[in-house]
């Protein structure tokens, strides 16, 4: 069975349902997987979602913060999801394919603005959040699973637009992208996007601050897609839909791909 999965960062699905709804027309994955959904669960547009051909949903939401949901094609069970750091925030959920393959949506915390967690709580809470990824992982090592999601960290030189400026810059500081290595050590992940686009500037975020966000070009790749190593070798077709970023009223972030032949 082939089938391609999107994971997007839609910063409020409802606000956002046509851009959703035109992604789902225009290319299509089998499995479409959010976050920063914004929402309950019970007001996700589903009616709207459900007509383009996406009749089943795992989530989980809350209102106006966080929230993330799997949309698909395919049947998916629900597969539960985890309150990392006990935040009590929607960051996570989980679904299985019928194939046995699971899927873990995630949503890290952004971290705030000030890289010290004795200055900063939030960021505090990323590394601790980061910390029982690790743990989980760890323990519960995984197997024909695939990971995505809004991790909010970008990891290596070539993930942002500029690597000296952005060492004491949260999303890319050396203590972040250290735990970012562990959680995915811990679980044996294996970067599918880096696998299959292994050189160059790769970027899924641009700050709304840049009134010329592609002129500019000052982006970051906070979004991911990782596998087991027992079906990371059956991926291929990675890509980044940059244009999403120029859509009207758009995202920060913008849609990646990879398609899975298992």
């Amino acid at each position: 069975m082939s089938f391609t999965l999107a994971t997007w960062n839609i910063n409020s699905v409802r606000l956002r349902e046509g851009l959703v709804a035109r992604l789902m027309r225009e290319e299509a994955p089998d499995v479409l997987c959010l976050q920063e959904c914004k929402s309950p669960v019970e007001k996700i547009p589903l009616e709207a979602f459900q007509a383009l051909g996406y009749g089943h949903i795992v989530a989980r939401g809350q209102k106006g913060y966080n929230g993330v949901a799997i949309l698909s094609k395919l049947p998916i069970m629900d597969a539960g999801g985890e309150d990392f750091a006990q935040l009590g925030h929607a960051r996570h959920v989980a679904a299985r394919l019928e194939s046995g393959v699971t899927i873990h949506n995630f949503y890290v915390p952004a971290g705030g603005d000030v890289p010290d967690r004795d200055q900063n709580e939030k960021f505090g809470q990323k590394l601790d959040y980061l910390t029982e990824m690790r743990d989980y992982f760890h323990w519960q090592r995984p197997d024909r699973a695939i990971l995505v999601g809004d991790l909010n960290i970008a990891p290596r030189e070539d993930d942002v637009w500029n690597h000296k400026s952005l060492l004491k810059i949260v999303s890319h500081t050396p203590i972040e992208v250290a735990h970012l290595a562990a959680a995915q050590e811990a679980g044996a992940w294996v970067d599918v996007t880096r696998k299959d686009i292994p050189e160059g500037q790769l970027y899924s975020w641009w700050s709304y601050r840049a009134a010329d966000w592609d002129g500019a070009d000052k982006g970051r790749r906070l979004d991911h897609v990782w596998a087991t190593p027992d079906i990371a070798g059956a991926a291929h077709s990675s890509r980044i839909l940059r244009g999403a970023r120029g859509w009207e009223q758009p995202s920060d972030h913008v849609p990646v791909f990879a398609t899975f032949d298992l």
